[in-house]
């Protein structure tokens, strides 16, 4: 019932997790037909050097144990043994980084710490016994004898084929048998080759469908991810108001440095900023009812003027924000704005000197 509720793919975080803990889809029947594949390509091209190789290296060995000079003709088949040998470790060579190829082409280089973390249920024979005596292994099981009754299916096939030429060997050379047997050898190796790349393709293919279903996930899993990556809606709500508070705090702090306040008068109230250096105006605290009237009382307790007028108030409110230079077109009306608390101020001045003199 739990795999019946799984419907939904892995997610990417599940999946970075599974390939963290090593879970990628891997094929060893590929790693595998690729090296043999490999190998087959390489001694077919090789095979001729090989074999005159190998004869030579055979002559010397024997004419040399014959004349019972080896200290003589030890060079000279050395020399040779490295040759083979050289011959021999690039077939190998070729063959083990074809292999390499095939296991990075699967999933990549994967680092999983994780999986090589001690585990005592490893360790235990009862755990091993089960695993033995599995669906799984049961599976495993059939799999690598479907490949291996593929090739001795071909193998019976071409004996039979070729009966009637076995029967007739014994009439030939031995260079000819050789050649003979030589060839019908290459034909097994590669049909075998092909039909083990074929196989491993299709194993590979039933292996990612595999990680794929046991990665599946309910919706419930889902939401429960999505909690984790993106936090619970409570959670989140009270973080985005615990912001507003910390931002509304900044503009009322803000509003200290204002020149003017304009307001709507009760609905905006937008404070606004000028000093020579600056090129233009610009709104240093803005806000709506509840915050709009906090504003002003900012502004009241740091003796900033408060300007009545609703549609200034509303285009200031609608078209820039917190920080911006107020946009051209206001610049009119602003400055009118600014110039008639100038002029107040000043004559508010001359009266107080009069007063005091």
């Amino acid at each position: 019932m739990a795999n019946q509720n799984k419907t939904e793919q892995a997610s990417p975080r599940k999946r970075q997790k599974a390939r963290e803990r090593g879970q990628v889809a891997h094929s060893r029947d590929l790693i595998s037909s690729l090296a043999v594949g490999a190998c087959v390509v390489l001694l077919a091209a090789k095979a001729a050097g090989l074999v005159a190789q190998w004869g030579g290296l055979l002559h010397q060995t024997l004419t040399a144990a014959t004349a019972g000079d080896l200290e003589n003709q030890a060079p000279l088949v050395a020399a040779i043994a490295i040759r083979v040998c050289g011959a021999v470790s690039l077939v190998v060579g070729v063959s083990w980084m074809t292999a390499a190829m095939g296991a990075v082409a699967q999933g990549g280089v994967v680092f999983a710490p994780a999986a090589l973390q001690p585990q005592a249920s490893r360790l235990s024979p009862a755990s091993r016994l089960q695993q033995l005596f599995s669906l799984p292994s049961v599976g495993r099981l059939v799999k690598s004898l479907v490949p291996g009754a593929a090739i001795v299916y071909l193998t019976v096939a071409m004996l039979i084929r070729e009966w009637p030429n076995l029967l007739h060997l014994s009439w030939l050379s031995a260079h000819a048998v050789a050649a003979y047997e030589s060839r019908h050898l290459f034909e097994v190796a590669w049909k075998s080759a092909l039909l083990l790349l074929a196989w491993s393709a299709v194993d590979y293919g039933l292996e990612r469908h595999k990680l794929s279903t046991d990665l599946r996930m309910s919706r419930q899993d889902m939401r429960d991810e999505y909690k984790e990556t993106e936090g619970h809606p409570t959670v989140k709500a009270r973080i985005r108001r615990l912001r507003r508070q910390v931002r509304r705090r900044g503009m009322l702090d803000e509003v200290k440095r204002a020149s003017v306040v304009i307001t709507n008068p009760n609905e905006f109230a937008v404070a606004l900023e000028y000093r020579p250096l600056l090129p233009a105006p610009r709104v240093v605290a803005k806000g709506r009812n509840l915050l709009a009237h906090q504003i002003k009382q900012a502004a009241r307790w740091h003796g900033i003027p408060l300007v009545e007028n609703p549609p200034l108030a509303h285009a200031l409110y609608r078209a820039v924000e917190v920080g911006q230079s107020i946009p051209p077109k206001l610049y009119a009306v602003v400055a009118a704005v600014l110039a008639a608390i100038y002029r107040a101020q000043t004559r508010a001045g001359e009266s107080a000197e009069r007063a005091r003199g």
